[in-house]
């Protein structure tokens, strides 16, 4: 495959991986995180919030990432999500999306519009996923736990892009994991192009007329890359391919490594020694046709007049408001639903749908961890503590805080804590204790 090439990419395997980390843009922009970065950092030239950090650096153990301000990545995993050109409003699916580092940015361009429906075939792989989208603060998350076939069911043409980052044997990953190496086999991968084969065909059965689907792999091998392009190009005519974004080191694909046809050259591999990251393969493709509006949500309240008022007291008190037509009852606990119509959803497995606000429990309301997340500090009562104050790293563990007259803006109830002012959850003010709400199973 590589030729003359084939010295520099083995010499490439001989030199340290790359670190990244991409920026949670609904929370903070680039340049205010370039300016509170604890750590060196350096942009990532493909990936507009992408940045390398060294390797010493240890940042999932800042208070800035537990409060969902970036997402730990290696930066040639960034490049899909990157070049899935998401509008907010649309209607998006990831459909193996754990453990959620596509997921999250995918939802990040959603900018709480629309909706964003995230699979995961295993539940535990679904379960953290959950946890990334809820860390970054996504809010109009459908999040399934499905075989992607029967997911056709409920979405036919439904999408306006989807993002299929496919199972695969992980070539471009043995740098970075090198029991990834140990695993391979031939036999592994050609099971693998079979696999890839339906999901791909899967997939443009759930995209819109006029629909963009990109498929991605972190390997080189031509059967689980050019030739699941071909495949899917001479099993759907209403299937094109469009040109991805040109950047220095991205190599085009190449026809000759499946059918020969000339419009592969459009899809896009990066290889170790051209790129600073580990190996990948894009392609976008586009469906034919006329894309289709969502529909606005005209769900009826399903919520009793004694609970709505809880609600409302809690939320005029942070200053904030809620649409209550998106609200819904499950069990006392609260959701806020994402804010389209959806298909009738019955038998289909699901982890959440919606944002969890929280529990109504005895004449209370008790807000949830993702709520906190999804929240903006800047405009609600808080206790914000700098990262260096030692309290911050005790809320992390969940202890008990001491809290000083004058530092919360309510002298008593519910807080919003955060870091500077970006929330990582909540406690309740009595006197001048804080009790510590921090989930147990998050903490340090």
């Amino acid at each position: 495959m590589l030729g003359e090439e084939y010295e520099a990419f083995q010499k490439s395997y001989e030199e340290e991986r790359q670190y990244g980390l991409r920026v949670n843009t609904r929370k903070i922009s680039c340049e205010e995180f370039e300016s509170i970065c604890p750590f060196p950092i350096k942009k990532i030239p493909w990936v507009p919030n992408g940045y390398f950090y060294p390797s010493e650096v240890r940042p999932s153990l800042h208070p800035y990432y537990r409060a969902g301000l970036y997402y730990l990545q290696e930066p040639s995993a960034m490049t899909p999500a990157a070049c899935l050109p998401v509008t907010p409003g649309e209607a998006v699916l990831d459909l193996c999306a754990a453990p959620g580092g596509k997921a999250t940015e995918l939802a990040t361009k959603l900018a709480g519009q629309g909706i964003l429906v995230a699979n995961d075939i295993s539940a535990s792989r679904a379960r953290a996923l959950l946890r990334n989208l809820e860390l970054f603060g996504a809010s109009n998350i459908f999040v399934t736990n499905e075989i992607p076939e029967k997911m056709t069911r409920y979405f036919p043409e439904f999408f306006h892009k989807i993002l299929l980052d496919a199972p695969c044997s992980g070539e471009g990953m043995f740098r970075k994991d090198d029991s990834l190496a140990a695993d391979w086999s031939v036999e592994k991968s050609e099971n693998l192009s079979k696999l890839q084969k339906e999901l791909i065909l899967t997939a443009s059965k759930m995209l819109m007329p006029g629909g963009l689907l990109l498929y991605s792999t972190c390997t080189f091998a031509p059967a689980e890359d050019e030739e699941i392009i071909s495949f899917l190009l001479n099993q759907r005519n209403d299937m094109h391919l469009v040109s991805l974004p040109d950047y220095p080191g991205f190599s085009s694909g190449v026809p000759e490594w499946a059918d020969q046809n000339p419009e592969l050259a459009k899809c896009v591999r990066i290889w170790p020694h051209k790129m600073n990251g580990e190996g990948h393969f894009l392609a976008l493709l586009k469906k034919e046709g006329e894309p289709n509006s969502l529909v606005p949500i005209k769900k009826k309240p399903q919520i009793d007049k004694g609970s709505r008022k809880l609600l409302e007291t809690f939320f005029q008190d942070l200053g904030l408001s809620w649409d209550f037509q998106r609200v819904e009852v499950r069990n006392d606990k609260v959701y806020l639903l994402p804010p389209v119509e959806q298909a009738n959803l019955r038998g289909i497995h699901f982890l959440r749908n919606g944002l969890y606000l929280g529990d109504l429990k005895k004449n209370r309301f008790e807000p949830s961890q993702p709520l906190a997340l999804a929240l903006k500090g800047k405009s609600i009562p808080s206790l914000r503590l700098s990262p260096e104050d030692d309290r911050l790293h005790k809320y992390l563990r969940g202890e008990t805080l001491i809290v000083a007259p004058g530092e919360t803006q309510k002298s008593k109830g519910w807080q919003l804590v955060c870091a500077d002012e970006y929330p990582l959850g909540w406690g309740k003010l009595v006197g001048q204790t804080l009790k510590n709400k921090y989930p147990a199973g998050w903490r340090l």
